[in-house]
């Protein structure tokens, strides 16, 4: 069984930055909408938007690291691609395909697998925060942040970028004791991920290539 963790943030507050430290060898990135990484960097990133496709990849990748980013770009493309389509069936679709790709994590990789999940923030009008999701169904019925037990945003403050690993009472962050040392860790998907590993006595990476 891998790990699902879910990374979220506003555009531009360091979700994809957070990569740098990674090599190639150690990181498979699924890139959602082909859009260029924001850092300068050796990494071939695999693009599609397609469930099944990006479902393959992961059971296949030689990495034990991969990323989805934007994963809600998933479900926002599926949406677009049937707007005309006047049938509500479609949002169980989109609620259905997504709920999959996480299950797919989580039972069909092995279990020095994490999976990173990078999406934006949607906020109500009482200032709550959650994945920026389409349709009620993945909120009402699923609640996608259940699905994971680790869950980190970004927080911009002083020019500096960095990762929150608990709720302010307002969100959906969430990590498992003892696990982080503070409320509030640099911006870096490498030490992140060092720090699960280490936490949950996965194997060590071997260097192989890129998914």
């Amino acid at each position: 069984m891998g790990t699902p963790v879910l990374i979220l943030g506003e555009s531009g507050s360091g979700k994809s930055a957070s990569m740098r430290n990674f090599t190639p060898d150690q990181l498979g990135i699924i890139n959602v909408n082909a859009k260029p990484l924001p850092f300068r960097n050796k990494f071939k990133p695999f693009c599609s938007d397609d469930y099944q496709v990006i479902a393959e990849v992961m059971r296949k990748a030689k990495t034990k690291s991969i990323v989805i980013d934007d994963c809600q770009y998933l479900m926002v493309n599926e949406f677009m691609r049937g707007a005309k389509i006047k049938n509500y069936d479609k949002f169980t679709d989109i609620a259905l395909n997504f709920w999959a790709l996480i299950r797919t994590a989580v039972y069909e990789t092995s279990e020095d697998v994490i999976v990173y999940f990078l999406g934006h923030i949607d906020r109500d009008k009482n200032g709550n925060e959650k994945l920026k999701t389409v349709g009620k169904l993945m909120d009402e019925k699923i609640t996608t942040e259940g699905l994971f037990t680790i869950v980190l945003k970004t927080l911009v403050q002083d020019g500096h970028y960095y990762f929150t690993t608990q709720t302010n009472g307002m969100d959906t962050v969430k990590s498992p004791m003892g696990m982080f040392e503070s409320f509030q860790i640099d911006n870096d998907l490498k030490m992140v991920d060092d720090t699960i590993r280490a936490y949950y006595n996965l194997t060590e990476q071997k260097e192989e290539a890129s998914c």
